[in-house]
């Protein structure tokens, strides 16, 4: 399974203060030395935290894979065509949310179905981030796209008192392998709740940023990457994915 690691929170420290630390690209390779696969960065309309330079820089610094997170906007689609990461994953936003509250519906919009065009056209992989509903995936399907990001929030919220959540991952997640599509996962997961998520046999890559970079401040930064690693590498081997 692939690990990318969302840095977004290294720059909200930045931002804080308006200086030039932390920097986003020495936070990527300390994640990269901690054994990611990838790391993952959000460039919101807001601006709030990853900088259209720190995208630049990003893309020129990464050894692994650069995927970027973006909303439908046009601007921001063509920033992200310009840069050309390996990766772009549609996600909506909103500018009054602290994170990203839920996925893509998908229903008839003319914006996303532009962006996943003109990204594609640049030749960068495009994912769609969405809840974990079959109805959905389907959509997902029918948009031509290679990838899908299951969000995980609700599962994330409620997996000490209920695995509903967990088995409607696992569901989602091989209707989604039986439609061709390839399946990551991403939101709200921590060290506590990742394993029985990493053990779902048809989920490819998991994005986890908040919980890496909030224990990075007793760790350092690849050392909690290194934990999570190991972590996911385990709930595989123990599950024969």
């Amino acid at each position: 399974m692939r690990l990318y690691v969302n840095i977004d929170h290294i720059a909200t420290l930045r931002e804080a203060r308006k200086t030039d630390e932390p920097d986003p690209v020495l936070a990527a390779e300390e994640c990269e030395r901690g054994g990611a696969d990838g790391i993952t960065a959000h460039l919101r309309e807001d601006r709030r935290h990853i900088q259209d330079a720190d995208v630049r820089a990003l893309r020129r610094a990464t050894r692994t894979v650069l995927n970027l997170e973006l909303g439908a906007h046009p601007d921001i689609v063509r920033i992200a065509c310009r840069e050309r990461p390996f990766q772009a994953t549609l996600v909506p936003e909103r500018r009054q949310e602290i994170t990203t509250e839920g996925g893509l519906a998908l229903r008839r919009s003319r914006r996303v179905s532009d962006a996943i065009a003109r990204l594609m056209k640049a030749g960068i992989r495009v994912s769609l981030f969405i809840d974990p509903d079959v109805e959905v995936i389907a959509r997902a399907a029918d948009h031509g796209v290679p990838a899908i990001e299951l969000h995980t929030g609700r599962y994330a919220g409620t997996w000490r008192k209920s695995t509903a959540a967990l088995r409607q991952l696992r569901r989602a997640a091989e209707r989604a392998a039986k439609l061709g599509l390839a399946v990551h996962a991403g939101h709200g997961l921590t060290y506590q709740n990742v394993q029985p998520v990493a053990a779902i046999r048809e989920i490819q890559e998991l994005n986890i940023g908040h919980t890496i970079v909030s224990n990075a401040v007793f760790w350092g930064l690849e050392e909690a990457v290194r934990r999570m690693r190991r972590l996911v590498d385990d709930a595989r081997l123990t599950a024969g994915a």
